[in-house]
């Protein structure tokens, strides 16, 4: 996970890549190199192409395995339920692709009428090939996404990003800047491992003006499916994602406890709002996903001044 560096000087100054406290930071060259140049004629051309999609989320994890994918593709699923919602899921984790699993699609980038999927997954030859690219490649490939897929009318239009705060994240916020994002879900778990790399997700978003919807404990406590009693297997013992947001003064979206049924319908490709509607993690999910309808009702993304790469 690459750490935000104390004193950074953001990634829209014209000290980026320079100053000193950007010596030593794996994403200093990438900085540098887009300080105080003319900006990329693909942010003016992403803005036009998403003019049709009214609602931009990213979904964001400062630590890998958090279940942010999962997440992703359940607010997907969520949204679309309503079938006069337009819904697109596009999966920027460029080496771990797993959202076109988790969705239950071989080459098809349309699960439902009204919702659409993206992945790099789909231009493999193979589910196990694996993505082997630099820095530059996998910007190439989210500029292609966003500029050359042909969205349409779309209401929600989530991303899902790879763990920590690296190029892709940057790319994904530099294209989008002009187009409006609405905000990002931060993915977490309730054990201090995990809180003290989305402190730095939550740095990373302040530093480049992005709006923050909330925070999702996922896998909070596990819920025994016959004697209904709770389990703790992530220990909260700095106080979980609710202390921390309070301290942070952010928003707790929710807490999703621990279902082995999520596991299972995602090997299999299905919903798991579908196949366990009544289960606590459903309806935590539900719950989850009408406040992030709610924040997007309610809340006017302003245009930022872009962030540089």
């Amino acid at each position: 996970m690459e750490e935000v560096p104390q004193g950074c000087p953001g990634t829209g100054s014209a000290q980026a890549g320079q100053g000193a406290s950007c010596q030593g930071c794996p994403n200093q060259r990438l900085c540098a190199s887009g300080a105080g140049a003319a900006p990329d004629p693909a942010i003016e051309e992403i803005k036009e192409k998403l003019k049709t999609v009214k609602h931009k989320i990213l979904v964001l994890s400062g630590k890998g395995g958090v279940g942010k994918s999962t997440f992703s593709a359940h607010l997907a699923y969520g949204l679309a339920e309503d079938e006069n919602t337009q819904v697109a899921l596009l999966d920027i984790d460029i080496c771990g692709p797993s959202i076109p699993k988790m969705m239950g699609l071989e080459g098809e980038q349309f699960l439902e009428d009204n919702l659409g999927v993206m992945s790099v997954g789909f231009l493999l030859g193979s589910p196990d090939d694996a993505v082997i690219w630099r820095g530059p490649k996998k910007n190439g490939m989210i500029k292609q996404f966003l500029r050359d897929v042909d969205w349409g009318q779309v209401d929600y239009l989530i991303v899902d990003t790879p763990p920590g705060t690296s190029d892709e994240h940057l790319s994904a916020v530099q294209y989008l800047a002009a187009a409006r994002i609405d905000g990002a879900a931060i993915i977490t778990t309730p054990q201090e491992v995990s809180l003290q790399d989305v402190r730095k997700e939550i740095s990373f978003c302040r530093k480049v003006k992005l709006p923050i919807i909330g925070v999702v404990e996922n896998m909070s406590v596990f819920i025994c499916p016959k004697c209904k009693k709770e389990s703790q297997i992530f220990p909260p013992t700095t106080g979980g994602a609710e202390r921390m947001c309070q301290d942070l003064k952010i928003p707790l979206l929710g807490k999703v406890p621990l279902d082995p049924h999520i596991g299972k319908s995602c090997d299999k490709g299905q919903s798991f709002l579908i196949d366990a509607p009544d289960s606590p993690a459903a309806v935590a999910y539900r719950g989850i996903i009408q406040k992030i309808q709610e924040f997007c009702g309610h809340h006017k993304p302003k245009q930022e001044p872009l962030p540089s790469s």
